[in-house]
């Protein structure tokens, strides 16, 4: 119920990797990052809700992207370099605890990433982030891991449980 709420109140809309968004603030200012790509704006924030259904696939951003947990559900995000050398991070965002769950996450520019609700029974059937890049958001910098990719491929021979993210 508060999901669909929630989807209304802040007019969210479908989110191609999964999920509903809504961009709340675009700066005016503008950067340019010195990694070669043309200006961007300077800051990107947005509403970024998933139903316990639903998860974030695999994608990677050529900025920093900072992840607020708003309400619901903790949130399970996983990241891991560009190259899956290492094994991907578990991080818990949500309310702090004595367990290491914190509100709040940076995932450095080009780490592949993605997330679900950790949904417990009795608990919220959805979480609410917001989710801030710097330099701002531009889909050009924006790229999803192909099914068929060796990215996939690795993440089903290593971490076949999280390549149900793809």
């Amino acid at each position: 119920m508060r999901a669909r709420e929630l989807i209304d109140l802040l007019k969210l809309d479908p989110h191609p990797e999964g999920g509903w968004y809504r961009e709340v603030f675009r700066s005016s200012a503008q950067v340019r990052p010195d990694d070669g790509r043309p200006a961007r704006d300077a800051l990107t924030t947005i509403y970024f809700l998933l139903e316990s259904h639903q998860h974030s696939r695999w994608h990677r951003v050529q900025s920093d992207e900072v992840w607020i947990h708003l309400e619901g559900a903790p949130l399970a995000l996983w990241t891991v370099d560009a190259l899956l050398r290492t094994a991907p991070a578990h991080l818990r965002l949500g309310p702090v605890d004595v367990h290491g769950t914190r509100p709040q996450h940076t995932v450095p520019a080009g780490q592949w990433q993605a997330a679900q609700p950790i949904v417990a029974p009795g608990g919220a059937d959805y979480t609410l982030v917001s989710c801030t890049v710097g330099p701002g958001f531009v889909f050009d910098d924006f790229t999803f891991m192909r099914a068929d990719g060796d990215e996939a491929a690795a993440l089903r021979h290593h971490w076949p449980a999280l390549a149900a993210l793809v």
